[in-house]
């Protein structure tokens, strides 16, 4: 336990350094360069850009190496949300973020995509001991922040475990990143597609002609 602790603190500490607080250089890439590297890599493999949704669900206990919902950090959840802007900074997605199952796992976003989307409102202010600080953090940094009910979200990256699958349109795809931890958060993440109807006639890609079997 005492371990554990230690191991918090160094991250956290060097969250804060990394933030324009101190001074530290580490040779790993930083909280905030690997959720830029983790995101890079999925909206690159799933297509996710301009007019995508990707939710973001994170626990930044375990970013800091210790059991979820023990030792959340603000400054650990700046960092990610650093990581998260740059990424759809330069592939033109929506983020959105999951709170803690203390506000049933609400998203935090801005009202503009609530409403160009047409989900639920519901009412609550984030803050680290009901909705996480990655929530917290996000709800603070936004223009016109909201909490919506649901959302659809066409990709997601789970840094923590914290389950994002209930906010995924199906079908969900998993995908595995060359980066499988944040800090020291295991990584898992997902894109969707569509699904495929039909049976043994149907065709998944446009043919030239559509065959010889008619069905009308």
């Amino acid at each position: 336990m005492k371990h554990d602790e230690d191991r918090a603190e160094e991250l956290i500490s060097s969250a804060k350094d990394l933030s324009g607080s101190g001074h530290a250089a580490k040779a790993d890439p930083s909280i905030a360069e690997q959720t830029y590297l983790v995101l890079r890599e999925l909206a690159e493999a799933g297509g996710i850009g301009q007019g995508k949704v990707l939710i973001v669900g994170a626990s930044t206990s375990e970013v800091a190496g210790v059991r979820i919902g023990t030792g959340g950090a603000l400054e650990v959840a700046q960092q990610l949300l650093s990581g998260v802007r740059r990424a759809a900074g330069e592939f033109g997605f929506s983020p959105v973020y999951q709170c803690c199952e203390h506000l049933n796992r609400a998203i935090v976003m801005e009202r503009s995509l609530l409403e160009q989307l047409g989900l639920t409102e519901v009412s609550a202010v984030p803050i680290p001991g009901a909705g996480g600080s990655l929530g917290a953090a996000a709800y603070r940094s936004m223009t016109d922040p909201v909490l919506a009910e649901t959302v659809q979200a066409h990709a997601g990256v789970d840094i923590g475990e914290t389950l994002i699958g209930m906010h995924l349109r199906r079908v969900a795809v998993p995908f595995r990143t060359s980066l499988r931890y944040i800090g020291e958060a295991r990584v898992n993440s997902a894109y969707t597609r569509p699904p495929l109807i039909g049976g043994e006639r149907a065709v998944y890609r446009q043919q030239e002609d559509g065959g010889s079997k008619l069905c009308d």
